[in-house]
C-alpha cells in the first residue's frame, strides 16, 4: 500500500519550470513600480509566500489589489515566457493517478493560465481538483481535506517555498520542498520539511515506492 493516497500539489516551481518567468515577471514589475532589477538568485534568496510577503519585503505600501492587477496585465504580453513542465512531473502524474492515488493542485496562479498549461502539459482529467487564485493556500488545503475527508497521515502537500510547508506542518500534514522552484534549497532547509527533494526520480521514490 502507498505511504500517501492523497497528494496535493502547488504549481509554479513544482510541476510548471517557472524560474526564467518568474524572473521576467517580478522584474517588469519591478519596473512598473519603479524599482531596480534583481537577480534570479536574489529572487530565490527573498521568495516567501503568501506572496505579498515577498512583494512588501520590496514595496511596503504596494497593495494586493495593485499587484496583482499588474501581474495579470505582465503575464499577458505577447513578450512573457511560456513556461514547460520539469522534466518528468507530467509522466509522474499520471502514474500516480493510474494508481488510483487523490491528485490535487492548490495554487496562486490565475484560473485561465493554470488549467490552459494543464491542458498543454496532457493532464487534462488527471487532477481529483485543481484550487486556483489563491493567496493563502491555508483555504485549499482546508477544503480538499474536508471534502474527501483525507486521513491526515495519508496527505502529503509538495511545494517550492515557506508557506507550503508551513501549511502542511498547521494541518498535520507530511511535508515535500521541491529545490527547482522559487526558493533556494539553502531557505528551504530553514522550514525543515519531512523531505528535502532535487529530482524528480526522488519524488518518485517517495510517492511511488514508499510503503505504508
Amino acid at each position: 500500500m502507498y505511504k500517501y493516497k492523497n497528494v496535493i500539489f502547488d504549481w509554479s516551481g513544482v510541476v510548471k519550470d517557472a524560474i526564467k518567468d518568474l524572473e521576467w515577471i517580478v522584474n517588469k514589475m519591478f519596473k512598473e513600480y519603479g524599482g531596480k532589477e534583481i537577480s534570479i538568485n536574489e529572487i530565490r534568496q527573498n521568495w516567501e509566500q503568501p506572496y505579498m510577503k515577498f512583494w512588501n519585503k520590496y514595496f511596503p505600501d504596494l497593495s494586493r489589489e495593485d499587484q496583482e492587477k499588474t501581474y495579470r496585465k505582465i503575464i499577458s504580453e505577447k513578450e512573457c515566457p511560456n513556461a514547460s513542465a520539469v522534466l518528468g512531473m507530467p509522466d509522474l502524474i499520471k502514474k500516480m493517478k493510474l494508481k488510483g492515488i487523490n491528485i490535487s493542485v492548490v495554487s496562486s496562479d490565475p484560473a485561465e493560465k493554470l488549467l490552459s498549461e494543464i491542458k498543454e502539459y496532457g493532464l487534462e482529467n488527471v487532477f481529483d481538483e485543481v484550487i486556483t487564485d489563491v493567496h493563502d493556500k491555508s483555504g485549499g488545503v482546508d477544503k480538499l481535506i474536508k471534502k474527501y475527508n483525507f486521513n491526515l497521515s495519508e496527505t502529503v502537500f509538495i511545494g517550492d517555498s515557506n508557506h507550503e510547508v508551513e501549511v502542511g506542518k498547521n494541518f498535520g500534514i507530511k511535508t515535500i520542498a521541491v529545490t527547482w522552484g522559487f526558493s533556494s534549497e539553502e531557505r528551504l532547509k530553514l522550514t525543515n520539511p519531512d523531505y528535502l527533494v532535487g529530482k524528480v526520480s526522488e519524488l518518485e521514490n517517495i510517492l511511488l515506492y514508499e510503503k505504508k
